[in-house]
């Protein structure tokens, strides 16, 4: 046996997911948000963390989720996720959001364009809503400034079967005060609605 050799097993379920989007925007907690909903819906495999750098508010920043059917043993970033969530589309502008991205890898973006209207739709499925505008409807606001996290969760399930949006929604009513919960939730039903798919 070669000791210098490392086999990792990883889960045939494992699905990886980047989240991208701007500091303020909540996507640390999303991820958070989204695991938590993963166990809900019996997945028995759940990790959420950020990418820690300059931490200031508009600033890039990174999140990570991953689910499984069984307990998750990595512990690094992840580099060839699944899916791959844009919070804020101006991101693309100075990130490859399609950068180690599997094959026949998942894109769900924040944008008021259509899947068919981005450019790398001929190579990997994507999902777009307008987040923005429907934090805006419902008012989703810290400091006057949208926040999509919420929004972009509820368009999640049109995307990955292993979490419901019943769950997703449950975590977020009992993360928040009455009101502000119930605001979430519609936002992610709205979302949900609003999705639209080119796959």
């Amino acid at each position: 046996m070669d000791l210098g050799k490392v086999i990792i097993v990883v889960s045939k379920t494992l699905v990886e997911i980047v989240f991208h989007g701007r500091g303020g925007q909540g996507a640390v907690t999303a991820a958070n948000l989204l695991v938590a909903a993963a166990l809900n819906d019996g997945n028995k495999g759940v990790q959420a963390f950020p990418f820690f750098g300059a931490e200031r508010r508009g600033a890039p920043v990174r999140a990570f989720a991953r689910i499984a059917d069984e307990e998750i043993h990595l512990r690094s970033e992840i580099y060839t996720p699944d899916i791959v969530i844009v919070l804020d589309e101006s991101i693309m502008d100075v990130i490859d959001i399609t950068s180690g991205l599997k094959k026949g890898g998942k894109l769900l973006i924040n944008t008021r364009r259509k899947p068919n209207e981005l450019s790398f739709s001929k190579t990997f499925k994507v999902a777009t809503v307008d987040a923005t505008a429907i934090a805006l409807h419902h008012e989703i606001l810290v400091g006057g400034i949208p926040v999509v996290n919420t929004p972009i969760l509820g368009a999640v399930p049109r995307i990955l079967d292993s979490v419901t949006l019943q769950s997703i929604q449950k975590v977020i009513t009992k993360k928040w005060r009455i009101e502000l919960a119930k605001r979430n939730v519609a936002a992610t039903q709205d979302a949900f609605e609003q999705t639209e798919v080119n796959f």
